[in-house]
């Protein structure tokens, strides 16, 4: 089967913040079907829509109460067809989101399993308490407990996130089928695949105690066991392998290893994944402890799976991480340049690479100051945690800025108008200020623009083969500089990239073909931030 996810370029969209086309304040259907010709244009092949299905919005979508209809907030299913039509007919692919780790508790499988003597009981893990105390010591992925206490049933339910997330139960069959029935309703209307969310904790091997750790207690029990990747393997086989269309899994706490298990052709389960390594190499210990940025040690992991798996999901921002131009580069004296040089980094990267909605003119972290402009329920229990901890006010408020997940979750920014062109109405969430500045509009307008160059970037790579296809070979790692080669028998690209404020000096042959400072020379000197992409192998 033609892998055609290899060569195109995807993109991601929250749709609750993507464009707003009724007024009430969250972007629906609607609104990405009247932007389907702007990434037509940008140069998309792949659109990856976070969840639209019915759900309380506990954890804003990814607690699902019915797999098979649309939020009313999003739109109808007459809708959700539409899109699907017309995205087919500009040739752009849509992949939905798979959540299947859990449902929301106000599904009607768990509002059943709620009754003893249901059948639907075993489609979750029920358990009595022990001794007074709940079922074992593990904790969740969400900074509380992860056993929630039933008055009907009497027992309590497993929860590795929300309270109102309650786990499936994979050891039992029905629960199987029931989701390859909902993966076939959808590959039927006309998805091309599914973007699997915490894929790699679907199947608890067992619930003993676990060894105590800072983070996720009982880890070892469910983390990339053997059952996980069986039930992977039976979806492929009796639902997938049917169907034109691929999967990639969001894999927590993978390593290599166990990341080449979980993608290699040969044992058909995903077809590629999103690992965290990279984006944890600001980190101490969990994301809340942020340290300071170190490009080499963030190259040093880029290039570790660039050639460890065959095929890499490669990304830079999504809805959980905060904007990448924030992160990794200069969002105030520098946010133009960086935003391009990292445009270039992404997108010279082996593998299928992902784009988030805003990353393509250099959105940045949101602009908050307070708890009360926050709607990430994560956040929410963090500070939570944070304050029983005695944690400092402000120290609790600096981690909610540098790593919640409404950095990502600002609306985006079309127009310097009212609501950034977001909304007419009241947005769900606050607009980052600098919208006047930092919106598609504007930029749309500037040959010189974020936008501007990420199009011509996209273009570059979708008609080059190489660097879609091409080998990697990593050729130098400084402290601020990253040097690698793209190669197939027919020749080479060396990219240059440059983390620094200042010049940086490094000698090398060929002739440019993109150059963040749209040069036509190299001289052997990078401009600050500066990315090039030249012609032939590095010489001397």
């Amino acid at each position: 089967m033609n892998q055609w996810w290899r060569d195109r370029v995807a993109y991601q969209i929250y749709p609750r913040s993507f464009l707003d086309s009724d007024g009430n304040g969250i972007g629906d259907l609607r609104g990405i079907i009247h932007k389907l010709p702007y990434l037509k244009e940008l140069g998309i092949g792949i659109l990856w829509l976070s969840p639209v299905y019915c759900s309380p919005n506990d954890d804003n979508g990814y607690d699902i109460s019915d797999y098979r209809d649309i939020h009313p907030d999003f739109g109808t299913m007459a809708e959700m067809d539409k899109l699907l039509d017309l995205a087919k007919k500009l040739d752009i692919r849509v992949v939905m989101d798979l959540v299947i780790n859990h449902t929301s508790d106000e599904h009607e499988w768990f509002k059943k399993s709620r009754d003893p003597e249901s059948p639907y009981r075993d489609y979750y893990i029920w358990r009595p308490g022990r001794n007074g105390r709940k079922p074992n010591n593990w904790t969740s992925f969400f900074a509380e407990d992860c056993w929630e206490y039933d008055e009907h049933s009497g027992e309590y339910y497993l929860h590795l996130f929300s309270k109102k997330q309650p786990d499936l139960n994979f050891r039992n069959p029905k629960v199987l089928e029931e989701i390859k029935d909902i993966m076939r309703f959808w590959l039927h209307k006309g998805v091309s695949g599914f973007r699997c969310e915490v894929i790699n904790v679907i199947f608890k091997e067992s619930l003993e105690d676990g060894r105590k750790r800072m983070i996720l207690t009982g880890r070892e029990h469910y983390l990339t066991r053997e059952g996980t990747h069986e039930i992977l393997r039976e979806l492929r086989r009796d639902v997938l392998s049917r169907f034109d269309c691929f999967t990639v899994g969001e894999t927590v706490m993978v390593t290599p290893k166990t990341a080449f298990d979980l993608s290699d052709p040969s044992r058909k389960e995903l077809d590629m994944l999103f690992s965290f390594e990279h984006m944890d190499t600001d980190a101490v210990i969990v994301k809340w402890f942020r340290t300071r940025f170190r490009p080499k040690k963030f190259c040093n992991v880029l290039c570790k799976w660039q050639t460890a798996l065959d095929w890499n999901a490669n990304y830079f921002e999504n809805h959980d991480q905060p904007r990448c131009v924030s992160r990794f580069g200069d969002d105030r004296d520098y946010r133009s340049e960086s935003a391009k040089m990292l445009c270039v980094l992404l997108l010279s990267l082996r593998g299928t690479p992902f784009i988030y909605q805003g990353q393509e003119i250099g959105m940045t972290n949101f602009d908050f100051t307070s708890m009360e402009q926050i709607r990430d329920v994560e956040s929410f229990n963090v500070y939570r945690l944070a304050t029983r901890l005695h944690f400092p006010k402000a120290f609790r408020w600096h981690m909610i800025q540098q790593s919640g997940r409404d950095n990502a979750r600002t609306p985006m920014q079309w127009s310097p108008g009212r609501n950034a062109g977001f909304s007419s109405g009241t947005p769900w969430i606050g607009i980052n200020r600098n919208y006047t500045d930092i919106n598609v509009e504007t930029q749309e307008k500037n040959p010189s623009s974020v936008l501007a160059f990420y199009q011509k970037m996209i273009r570059l790579r979708n008609k080059t083969k190489l660097l879609k296809s091409g080998g990697f070979r990593c050729v130098k790692i400084r402290r601020k500089l990253f040097v690698f080669e793209r190669f197939n028998e027919s020749g080479s690209i060396t990219v240059i990239i440059s983390f620094s404020k200042k010049a940086v000096r490094f000698r090398a042959s060929g002739k440019p073909i993109l150059s963040t400072c749209d040069r036509s020379e190299y001289d052997g000197i990078l401009r600050p931030y500066e990315a090039i992409l030249l012609q032939g192998r590095v010489g001397g």
